[in-house]
């Protein structure tokens, strides 16, 4: 099934971002919880991988023994870090001969200890050439491109941010999946500022559900996503896991809530890998198989 096909009726389309478990364990974990996740009948499941490419070929793996297992169209990140024009057309064949269907297509953030992405020997320089290397050499894909509702930690400015997402899009992109957000407002400014420029593709919400404040301060720093004071507040009132859990969750399903009612196409969530919190966000606002 092509991508717009999931955002072109009347049903939410529900996808979730898988990542490379490190041990046998976590894997036999990872595949308990998409079991349980499931039930919620996604469209797609997506798989990162390490920084500079470090488990692409688990990232293999892990998105066959999904779609095998589970009978679900699968989706594969990919940057450029590391790869030059040849490396990724071997992945490209390499995930299509495996059945991937859809590739997020990425720059990349540079490898731990850099802090500025260089382009590799014969490589390219930005996501919207890798866009249209797929769109020219392998149109079987689908791709999705990834936008920044509180603009790209590394962009010069929020209108050049956007400038560099309409060159993604217009290089073929079939829709966009966000960055974590915590303000709905953050993402309805952004999808009108889309809007505003031609990008005409759905623009997919990408919602990360907090299960602690350690947890989600180290991520927010990272991607510079900043964190609503109120809610900040209720989840340092108490160092209770199970309260912070609530917290995080609690915001979950008011964000997906409101985002629901709001008449978005699609919902993207990040997992990591676990299950409990998103199938309680998804049970409170009724998705079900």
């Amino acid at each position: 099934m092509s991508l717009q096909d999931f955002f072109q009726n009347d049903k939410l389309a529900i996808s979730f971002e898988l990542f490379p478990p490190k041990t046998a364990a976590g894997e036999a974990n990872l595949y308990k919880n998409v079991t349980a996740l499931m039930e919620y009948a996604p469209d797609f499941i997506t798989c990162t991988y390490g920084a500079g490419g470090s488990t692409r070929d688990k990232t293999l793996e892990i998105i066959e023994k999904v779609k095998s297992q589970f009978d679900i169209p699968v989706a594969s990140h990919l940057t450029l870090v590391g790869s030059s024009k040849d490396d990724l057309r071997e992945y490209l064949n390499k995930a299509k001969d495996q059945g991937v269907d859809y590739i997020v297509a990425l720059r990349g953030d540079p490898p731990k200890g850099e802090t500025e992405f260089t382009r590799a020997e014969g490589g390219l320089q930005y996501a919207n050439e890798l866009v249209e290397l797929i769109n020219e050499e392998f149109s079987d894909f689908g791709v999705l491109v990834a936008g920044y509702p509180e603009t790209h930690k590394d962009a010069v400015s929020p209108e050049i941010d956007l400038e560099n997402l309409k060159r993604k899009v217009d290089a073929g992109a079939d829709a966009v999946v966000t960055q974590l957000f915590y303000d709905n407002d953050d993402f309805y400014r952004f999808r009108d500022r889309c809007q505003a420029i031609g990008i005409n593709v759905p623009i997919v919400p990408g919602l990360l559900p907090v299960t602690s404040l350690k947890q989600i301060e180290k991520i927010t720093s990272m991607c510079a996503s900043k964190l609503p004071k109120k809610f900040v507040e209720a989840l340092s009132r108490s160092d209770d896991p199970k309260e912070q859990y609530k917290a995080g969750v609690d915001l979950a399903i008011e964000q997906t809530g409101d985002l629901i009612a709001s008449n978005i196409e699609a919902v993207h969530f990040y997992v990591l890998n676990k299950s409990q919190a998103t199938s309680d966000i998804l049970r409170a606002i009724n998705v079900n198989a």
